[in-house]
């Protein structure tokens, strides 16, 4: 499918954006709803036991975001280019391997368990439930994998209504039963464990059904195991490896990410308790407005990656200026909205006098990040839309060396406020950096048109 300018005018990219930040607004809902119940229901030991293994949680998930992101790219050149067939195949591709690793996870429950709740630091009755919670959400894990592969596949289609409808289904399905097992049937942190697995298992097997349905229908192809999977495509070595590779570039570019923002977090903690609460309180503030920038991160990723596909230059280029454009503007909104009604959103996270003073002196530089941060999002979406994921990784590697200098100079210089300028130095070299190499996905377009002249 060849795509048009039209695709590209602002009005069809901001109605492609809006689902996709409703989609990432509903994932803290979700946490917030969870942390209620228990902490009505429940007892603190419930309430501590759920934050610890959803940390554990949270990284593993987080470490194999690849599955999201490199079918995405992979989906949307296949969509830009017409093949049909490469979208089912990467289909396949992807959700083989999400199943392998989902997999391997269970296999290996009992050592990533023992080895995470070594690292963290909780009482014996915490840890005991915790281990409880972590043990019995675990067996959701190869649904959650494939889930990240079917969400790869609705961005990279353009399809953002479907990523909602999937998103709200999962949450929602998610909150009730949490509130059954729960706050019914009084089953505690194991409740929320046994609801959590429940809404995957079901999300996973409800969106691989819509996917393959929509797929079938739009493809005109029979929703048979024979006429819908091209195992010959699935099987070829070459495509598998190619997408494993971008796998791994992608899974080392945000371990970097992780290591900066946990590095972040661990030297706030050496100038007081005072200092951590207040850092955590604003980086919640920070995450928010990541989700409506996340939005139109995606849209760049789906729409960049199909004109990359179709090899349509004016149609990346005009993609690429018009979604920065709306990027932008809602950056300087959001970093408005940080200054003006930030300290607002402070009171209602906590009451305490001290962290309270704390993060307001914060809050001016957590706007500049925002307004800043917009460009590394953009450029973060092209290249995973475009499959340059080796370029992400080594700008990653980069912008993380200057992340570190950074705050040795200005942690020492400014205390915690030099460690917040810090993280602003932080988003823009990744901006730079990821700039540095974006001459080399324009080239990509030049060679492939000398490629087509030199067949015909």
């Amino acid at each position: 499918m060849v795509s048009t300018h039209n695709s590209a005018n602002y009005r069809v990219l901001l109605s492609m954006a809006w689902p996709f930040i409703l989609a990432n607004a509903s994932i803290p809902l979700l946490g917030l709803v969870d942390t209620a119940v228990i902490g009505n229901t429940g007892s603190v030991v419930d309430l501590g036991a759920i934050a610890l293994g959803s940390l554990i949680f949270s990284f593993v998930y987080w470490s194999f975001g690849f599955l999201r992101m490199g079918t995405t790219g992979f989906v949307a050149q296949a969509d830009g280019v017409g093949d049909s067939i490469e979208i089912r195949a990467i289909l396949g591709r992807s959700c083989l391997i999400a199943l392998t690793i989902g997999l391997l996870i269970l296999l290996l429950q009992w050592p990533i368990g023992s080895s995470s709740f070594a690292l963290l630091s909780g009482t014996a009755d915490v840890e005991s439930v915790a281990k409880t919670y972590f043990y019995t959400r675990i067996w959701g894990a190869p649904a959650t994998l494939i889930l990240f592969v079917i969400m790869g596949v609705w961005i990279g289609l353009g399809e953002s209504t479907e990523l909602l409808k999937l998103q709200l289904f999962l949450n929602g399905l998610n909150m009730a039963l949490d509130v059954l097992a729960a706050g019914v049937m009084g089953l505690g942190a194991y409740g929320i464990a046994l609801g959590t697995v429940i809404a995957e298992i079901s999300t996973c097997m409800l969106g691989f059904y819509r996917l393959t349905r929509f797929l079938s229908e739009k493809q005109s192809v029979a929703l048979t195991w024979e006429a819908f999977w091209p195992r010959d495509r699935i099987q070829q070595l070459g495509q598998m490896m190619t997408l494993l590779s971008a796998n791994t570039d992608i899974m080392v570019r945000t371990l970097l990410l992780v290591f900066a923002f946990s590095y972040f977090t661990n030297e706030a903690a050496k100038f007081g308790t005072v200092a951590l609460a207040a850092t955590h309180i604003v980086l919640q503030l920070m995450a928010f407005t990541a989700f409506f920038l996340d939005g139109f991160a995606y849209v760049a990723e789906s729409q960049a990656g199909r004109s990359y596909g179709a090899r349509d230059r004016a149609q990346f280029d005009l993609v690429m200026y018009r979604t920065t454009i709306l990027a932008a503007i809602a950056s300087v909104f959001l970093g408005l909205a940080v200054l003006l009604v930030g300290e607002y959103m402070v009171m209602v996270l906590t009451d305490i006098d001290e962290v309270l003073v704390m993060a307001s002196t914060l809050l001016p530089i957590c706007a500049v990040y925002v307004v800043a941060s917009f460009p590394a999002f953009q450029l973060d979406g092209v290249f995973i839309g475009t499959s340059h994921t080796r370029q992400m990784r080594d700008a990653s590697a980069l912008s993380l060396g200057v992340f570190l200098v950074s705050i040795w100079l200005l942690g020492d210089w400014l205390a915690l406020e030099g460690l917040w300028w810090a993280m602003v130095v932080f988003v823009i070299a990744r901006a730079i950096s990821l700039w540095l190499y974006f001459p080399k996905v324009q080239r990509q377009f030049v060679d492939s048109a000398r490629a087509k002249l030199s067949t015909t």
